[in-house]
């Protein structure tokens, strides 16, 4: 028994589509084959936030120890040498040469 022509384009219609969502499914932008690289970037991206976050407690260690109503002396010391070459009066400086 033939089908009528109708039904036969109708189910070559459907297995046409059942194949394109299949190849989107292992070849396409979010497929079985784009995994690998989604979870590389995954991990990339983890890593940075983890980077990201160890040096935003690092700055927010140093600015609560600049904290106006109880300054790390040490630090603040250590800043103004850093930013403005700033010395006490009773400080030597002994300069390297740098080869």
């Amino acid at each position: 028994m033939r089908k009528p022509p109708i039904e036969q384009l109708r189910q070559g219609l459907a297995l046409a589509a059942l194949l394109v969502i299949a190849s989107f499914a292992i070849a396409g932008p979010t497929g079985l084959l784009a995994w690998n690289e989604s979870e590389e970037l995954l991990e990339q991206r983890k890593a940075h936030i983890a980077e990201t976050q160890a040096k935003r407690d690092m700055l927010k260690n140093k600015v609560d120890r600049l904290h106006p109503d109880g300054a790390d002396p040490d630090l603040v010391g250590e800043l103004l040498r850093e930013n403005m070459n700033v010395v006490h009066p009773d400080e030597i400086v002994i300069t390297l040469d740098q080869e």
